[in-house]
Protein backbone atom coordinates (compact mmCIF):
# COMPACT_ATOMS: atom_id res chain seq x y z
CA UNK A 1 0.00 0.00 0.00
CA UNK A 2 2.98 2.27 0.31
CA UNK A 3 5.02 4.25 -2.25
CA UNK A 4 7.44 1.51 -2.49
CA UNK A 5 5.83 2.01 -3.19
CA UNK A 6 5.63 4.21 -5.07
CA UNK A 7 3.67 4.12 -7.46
CA UNK A 8 1.93 2.03 -9.86
CA UNK A 9 -1.03 3.70 -11.32
CA UNK A 10 -3.23 1.59 -9.55
CA UNK A 11 -1.44 1.06 -6.50
CA UNK A 12 0.25 3.93 -5.96
CA UNK A 13 -0.81 6.39 -2.67
CA UNK A 14 0.34 9.99 -2.74
CA UNK A 15 4.02 9.13 -2.26
CA UNK A 16 4.81 5.57 -1.48
CA UNK A 17 3.03 3.03 -3.59
CA UNK A 18 1.83 6.16 -4.91
CA UNK A 19 4.62 6.95 -7.37
CA UNK A 20 2.95 10.49 -8.49
CA UNK A 21 3.72 11.42 -4.67
CA UNK A 22 7.25 11.67 -5.53
CA UNK A 23 7.61 14.09 -8.93
CA UNK A 24 4.84 16.31 -7.13
CA UNK A 25 7.50 17.36 -4.24
CA UNK A 26 9.83 17.89 -6.87
CA UNK A 27 7.39 19.32 -9.14
CA UNK A 28 6.53 21.49 -6.45
CA UNK A 29 4.30 20.53 -4.05
CA UNK A 30 0.48 18.60 -3.59
CA UNK A 31 -1.06 22.29 -2.55
CA UNK A 32 -3.03 24.41 -4.49
CA UNK A 33 0.13 26.78 -3.90
CA UNK A 34 3.41 26.19 -5.27
CA UNK A 35 5.22 27.55 -2.28
CA UNK A 36 6.56 24.23 -0.81
CA UNK A 37 7.00 26.29 2.51
CA UNK A 38 3.25 27.20 2.79
CA UNK A 39 2.33 24.06 5.10
CA UNK A 40 5.02 24.90 7.29
CA UNK A 41 4.30 28.77 7.64
CA UNK A 42 0.61 28.35 7.47
CA UNK A 43 -0.44 25.00 8.55
CA UNK A 44 2.54 24.51 11.06
CA UNK A 45 2.24 28.08 12.53
CA UNK A 46 6.03 27.76 12.54
CA UNK A 47 8.37 30.71 10.71
CA UNK A 48 10.12 29.54 7.24
CA UNK A 49 13.75 29.45 7.20
CA UNK A 50 14.99 32.68 5.34
CA UNK A 51 16.93 32.19 2.28
CA UNK A 52 19.20 34.49 0.09
CA UNK A 53 18.75 36.01 -3.33
CA UNK A 54 19.64 31.91 -4.64
CA UNK A 55 17.60 30.49 -2.25
CA UNK A 56 20.02 28.19 -1.19
CA UNK A 57 20.89 29.48 2.77
CA UNK A 58 23.99 29.61 3.95
CA UNK A 59 24.01 28.05 8.10
CA UNK A 60 26.36 26.23 10.18
CA UNK A 61 27.67 23.34 9.51
CA UNK A 62 26.96 24.16 5.07
CA UNK A 63 29.87 22.88 3.46
CA UNK A 64 30.86 25.58 1.63
CA UNK A 65 32.87 24.17 -1.52
CA UNK A 66 29.29 22.24 -2.20
CA UNK A 67 26.68 23.24 -4.31
CA UNK A 68 23.58 20.88 -5.48
CA UNK A 69 20.67 21.47 -7.75
CA UNK A 70 18.60 19.94 -9.90
CA UNK A 71 18.74 21.56 -13.59
CA UNK A 72 15.55 19.81 -15.52
CA UNK A 73 15.23 19.19 -19.08
CA UNK A 74 13.89 17.20 -22.18
CA UNK A 75 15.57 14.00 -23.24
CA UNK A 76 14.54 11.96 -26.43
CA UNK A 77 12.63 9.35 -24.84
CA UNK A 78 13.63 9.67 -21.49
CA UNK A 79 10.87 12.63 -20.60
CA UNK A 80 11.67 15.10 -18.00
CA UNK A 81 15.29 14.89 -16.41
CA UNK A 82 16.75 16.76 -13.93
CA UNK A 83 20.37 16.62 -13.18
CA UNK A 84 21.59 17.54 -9.34
CA UNK A 85 24.90 18.94 -9.96
CA UNK A 86 27.32 19.11 -7.26
CA UNK A 87 30.77 21.58 -7.33
CA UNK A 88 32.28 19.07 -5.90
CA UNK A 89 32.24 15.11 -5.45
CA UNK A 90 34.08 13.09 -3.21
CA UNK A 91 36.26 10.39 -3.96
CA UNK A 92 38.51 7.97 -2.12
CA UNK A 93 38.21 4.66 -0.59
CA UNK A 94 35.87 2.31 1.15
CA UNK A 95 33.02 3.03 -0.52
CA UNK A 96 33.14 7.04 -1.41
CA UNK A 97 31.66 8.44 -4.59
CA UNK A 98 34.03 7.81 -6.92
CA UNK A 99 31.36 7.99 -10.09
CA UNK A 100 30.64 11.04 -11.89
CA UNK A 101 27.13 12.73 -11.73
CA UNK A 102 25.80 10.85 -14.48
CA UNK A 103 26.41 7.31 -12.32
CA UNK A 104 23.69 7.80 -10.19
CA UNK A 105 20.35 7.80 -11.52
CA UNK A 106 17.13 8.13 -9.20
CA UNK A 107 13.59 7.16 -10.82
CA UNK A 108 10.36 8.12 -9.93
CA UNK A 109 7.76 10.87 -9.76
CA UNK A 110 8.12 14.38 -7.85
CA UNK A 111 5.02 14.23 -5.54
CA UNK A 112 5.36 10.56 -4.48
CA UNK A 113 6.49 10.98 -1.21
CA UNK A 114 9.04 7.91 -1.43
CA UNK A 115 10.55 9.29 -3.99
CA UNK A 116 11.42 12.04 -2.27
CA UNK A 117 12.46 10.04 0.75
CA UNK A 118 15.05 8.79 -1.58
CA UNK A 119 15.92 12.18 -2.94
CA UNK A 120 16.18 14.02 0.01
CA UNK A 121 18.81 11.20 1.57
CA UNK A 122 20.90 11.60 -1.25
CA UNK A 123 20.98 15.12 -0.89
CA UNK A 124 22.07 15.13 2.44
CA UNK A 125 24.41 12.58 1.43
CA UNK A 126 25.68 15.26 -0.80
CA UNK A 127 25.40 12.41 -3.50
CA UNK A 128 25.08 13.84 -7.28
CA UNK A 129 22.15 12.33 -9.09
CA UNK A 130 20.12 13.19 -12.38
CA UNK A 131 16.42 12.53 -11.70
CA UNK A 132 14.17 10.53 -14.25
CA UNK A 133 10.81 11.55 -14.19
CA UNK A 134 8.95 8.28 -14.72
CA UNK A 135 4.98 9.84 -14.93
CA UNK A 136 4.28 9.35 -18.71
CA UNK A 137 5.95 5.77 -18.49
CA UNK A 138 4.30 4.52 -15.42
CA UNK A 139 2.90 0.89 -15.66
CA UNK A 140 3.97 0.36 -19.03
CA UNK A 141 7.24 -2.00 -20.32
CA UNK A 142 9.89 0.73 -19.51
CA UNK A 143 8.74 0.97 -16.08
CA UNK A 144 8.40 -2.67 -15.45
CA UNK A 145 11.38 -3.49 -16.44
CA UNK A 146 13.04 -1.73 -13.41
CA UNK A 147 10.20 -2.38 -10.75
CA UNK A 148 8.26 -5.37 -11.75
CA UNK A 149 5.81 -4.34 -9.24
CA UNK A 150 5.22 -1.31 -10.68
CA UNK A 151 5.95 0.78 -8.41
CA UNK A 152 8.87 3.67 -7.46
CA UNK A 153 11.44 4.83 -6.39
CA UNK A 154 13.96 2.96 -8.12
CA UNK A 155 17.57 3.86 -8.19
CA UNK A 156 20.60 2.86 -10.33
CA UNK A 157 24.54 3.50 -9.60
CA UNK A 158 26.14 2.36 -12.32
CA UNK A 159 25.28 -0.79 -13.53
CA UNK A 160 23.55 -1.32 -10.33
CA UNK A 161 19.56 -0.91 -9.91
CA UNK A 162 17.54 -1.32 -6.41
CA UNK A 163 14.16 -0.73 -6.03
CA UNK A 164 12.30 0.06 -2.71
CA UNK A 165 12.73 2.71 -0.57
CA UNK A 166 14.29 0.57 2.73
CA UNK A 167 16.96 -0.77 0.13
CA UNK A 168 17.91 2.32 -1.47
CA UNK A 169 18.38 4.59 1.25
CA UNK A 170 20.29 1.82 3.39
CA UNK A 171 22.70 1.26 0.03
CA UNK A 172 22.87 5.12 -0.19
CA UNK A 173 23.52 5.56 3.66
CA UNK A 174 26.52 2.63 3.24
CA UNK A 175 27.74 3.06 -0.35
CA UNK A 176 28.67 7.06 0.22
CA UNK A 177 30.70 8.68 1.91
CA UNK A 178 29.47 11.56 4.52
CA UNK A 179 27.48 11.22 8.00
CA UNK A 180 25.59 7.95 8.36
CA UNK A 181 22.31 8.38 8.87
CA UNK A 182 22.11 4.71 10.64
CA UNK A 183 22.90 4.88 14.08
CA UNK A 184 25.95 1.96 15.02
CA UNK A 185 24.26 1.02 18.12
CA UNK A 186 21.87 -1.96 17.97
CA UNK A 187 19.05 -0.09 20.20
CA UNK A 188 19.09 3.24 18.85
CA UNK A 189 18.94 1.53 15.62
CA UNK A 190 16.02 -0.54 16.59
CA UNK A 191 14.15 2.84 17.74
CA UNK A 192 15.07 4.45 14.31
CA UNK A 193 13.81 0.97 12.30
CA UNK A 194 10.47 1.11 14.73
CA UNK A 195 10.16 4.19 13.33
CA UNK A 196 10.21 3.80 9.52
CA UNK A 197 7.91 0.45 10.07
CA UNK A 198 5.22 2.56 12.09
CA UNK A 199 5.75 5.43 9.43
CA UNK A 200 5.14 2.52 6.95
CA UNK A 201 2.18 0.99 8.37
CA UNK A 202 0.64 4.12 10.15
CA UNK A 203 1.72 7.44 8.55
CA UNK A 204 1.68 6.71 5.37
CA UNK A 205 -1.72 4.84 4.57
CA UNK A 206 -3.81 7.62 6.68
CA UNK A 207 -1.85 10.40 6.59
CA UNK A 208 -0.84 10.54 2.72
CA UNK A 209 -2.94 7.92 1.03
CA UNK A 210 -6.83 8.48 2.76
CA UNK A 211 -6.49 12.26 3.46
CA UNK A 212 -3.78 13.86 0.98
CA UNK A 213 -5.00 11.72 -1.91
CA UNK A 214 -8.54 13.14 -1.10
CA UNK A 215 -7.98 16.65 -0.50
CA UNK A 216 -5.27 17.29 -2.88
CA UNK A 217 -4.45 14.40 -5.45
CA UNK A 218 -7.66 13.90 -6.56
CA UNK A 219 -9.01 17.73 -5.93
CA UNK A 220 -6.70 18.42 -8.63
CA UNK A 221 -7.07 16.40 -11.35
CA UNK A 222 -11.04 17.51 -11.09
CA UNK A 223 -12.51 14.47 -9.12
CA UNK A 224 -14.57 14.72 -5.91
CA UNK A 225 -13.01 14.02 -2.42
CA UNK A 226 -14.80 11.05 -0.96
CA UNK A 227 -15.46 12.14 2.70
CA UNK A 228 -15.77 8.68 3.89
CA UNK A 229 -12.50 8.05 3.72
CA UNK A 230 -10.99 11.18 5.23
CA UNK A 231 -13.58 10.61 8.20
CA UNK A 232 -12.18 7.06 8.53
CA UNK A 233 -8.51 8.77 8.62
CA UNK A 234 -8.93 11.02 11.01
CA UNK A 235 -9.11 9.48 14.28
CA UNK A 236 -5.60 7.49 12.82
CA UNK A 237 -4.51 10.62 12.05
CA UNK A 238 -4.55 12.13 15.14
CA UNK A 239 -3.34 9.03 16.91
CA UNK A 240 0.13 9.16 15.24
CA UNK A 241 0.62 12.76 15.37
CA UNK A 242 0.03 12.27 19.61
CA UNK A 243 2.34 9.93 19.49
CA UNK A 244 5.07 11.83 17.88
CA UNK A 245 4.48 14.71 19.90
CA UNK A 246 4.89 12.21 23.16
CA UNK A 247 8.28 11.34 21.71
CA UNK A 248 9.48 14.29 20.29
CA UNK A 249 8.54 16.40 23.70
CA UNK A 250 10.85 14.31 25.95
CA UNK A 251 13.99 17.15 24.84
CA UNK A 252 14.50 15.16 21.45
CA UNK A 253 15.82 17.18 18.64
CA UNK A 254 15.01 14.46 16.04
CA UNK A 255 12.76 11.14 16.16
CA UNK A 256 15.65 9.11 17.54
CA UNK A 257 17.52 11.63 19.77
CA UNK A 258 20.06 14.41 19.41
CA UNK A 259 21.06 13.23 15.77
CA UNK A 260 19.27 12.66 12.15
CA UNK A 261 18.84 9.15 11.58
CA UNK A 262 16.82 7.75 7.98
CA UNK A 263 13.85 8.02 10.32
CA UNK A 264 13.59 11.71 10.08
CA UNK A 265 13.64 11.59 6.04
CA UNK A 266 10.82 9.08 6.08
CA UNK A 267 8.94 11.25 8.23
CA UNK A 268 9.33 14.52 6.70
CA UNK A 269 7.52 14.32 3.31
CA UNK A 270 4.52 12.88 5.31
CA UNK A 271 4.03 16.06 7.59
CA UNK A 272 5.07 17.92 4.58
CA UNK A 273 2.41 16.64 2.64
CA UNK A 274 -0.68 16.00 4.82
CA UNK A 275 0.05 20.00 6.13
CA UNK A 276 -1.53 21.09 2.72
CA UNK A 277 -4.72 19.53 3.74
CA UNK A 278 -7.36 21.76 5.56
CA UNK A 279 -7.35 19.04 8.45
CA UNK A 280 -4.01 19.83 9.26
CA UNK A 281 -4.28 23.50 9.71
CA UNK A 282 -6.50 23.02 12.07
CA UNK A 283 -4.32 19.95 13.73
CA UNK A 284 -0.46 21.15 13.11
CA UNK A 285 -1.02 24.02 16.04
CA UNK A 286 -1.56 21.66 18.72
CA UNK A 287 1.10 19.83 18.33
CA UNK A 288 3.99 22.11 19.01
CA UNK A 289 7.31 19.72 19.31
CA UNK A 290 6.10 18.61 15.90
CA UNK A 291 6.24 22.19 14.92
CA UNK A 292 9.84 22.64 15.96
CA UNK A 293 11.10 19.39 14.92
CA UNK A 294 9.52 20.38 11.16
CA UNK A 295 11.56 23.40 11.46
CA UNK A 296 14.57 22.41 12.61
CA UNK A 297 14.13 19.71 9.83
CA UNK A 298 13.55 22.35 7.34
CA UNK A 299 16.18 24.51 8.27
CA UNK A 300 18.76 21.82 7.23
CA UNK A 301 21.17 22.76 4.53
CA UNK A 302 20.20 19.58 2.55
CA UNK A 303 16.52 20.74 2.70
CA UNK A 304 16.97 24.21 1.17
CA UNK A 305 19.02 22.65 -1.43
CA UNK A 306 16.25 20.24 -1.94
CA UNK A 307 13.59 22.55 -2.19
CA UNK A 308 14.82 25.22 -3.99
CA UNK A 309 15.31 21.99 -6.73
CA UNK A 310 11.97 21.16 -7.30
CA UNK A 311 10.36 21.98 -10.75
CA UNK A 312 6.98 23.61 -10.91
CA UNK A 313 3.90 21.62 -9.22
CA UNK A 314 1.65 19.62 -11.64
CA UNK A 315 -1.14 17.49 -10.84
CA UNK A 316 -0.43 13.47 -11.25
CA UNK A 317 -2.16 12.80 -14.47
CA UNK A 318 -1.33 8.74 -13.80
CA UNK A 319 -3.48 9.56 -10.55
CA UNK A 320 -6.74 9.08 -12.86
CA UNK A 321 -6.39 5.58 -12.65
CA UNK A 322 -6.52 4.98 -8.89
CA UNK A 323 -9.88 5.55 -8.68
CA UNK A 324 -10.66 2.32 -10.21
CA UNK A 325 -8.83 -0.39 -7.96
CA UNK A 326 -7.05 2.15 -5.68
CA UNK A 327 -8.81 4.38 -3.10
CA UNK A 328 -10.41 2.84 -0.05
CA UNK A 329 -14.10 2.30 -0.01
CA UNK A 330 -16.33 2.72 3.15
Amino acid sequence: MHDDGGGTGRAGPDGAGLTRTTLGHLRGSRDESDDLLAPMRLNLGCSAPTSGPSGLTQSPGFPKAFAQALHFARSPGRGLVAECISSSTKSGSGGGMEQTMSGVTLFGFPRSTYVQIAGLVLTQKEVPYTFHDLESEMNTASHITLHPFERVPILRHGDFTVYETAAIVAYVDEAFDGHKLTPEDAQPRGRMNQWISAINGYYYPYLIYHVSHERNVFPQLGIASDEKVVAHAMPKVGNGLRVMERELSHGKDFLIGPELTLADFYMLPMIHAFGFAPEAQELYPKFPAICAWRERMEALPALKRFRTAQPPRAPIEHARRWVDGHRPTY
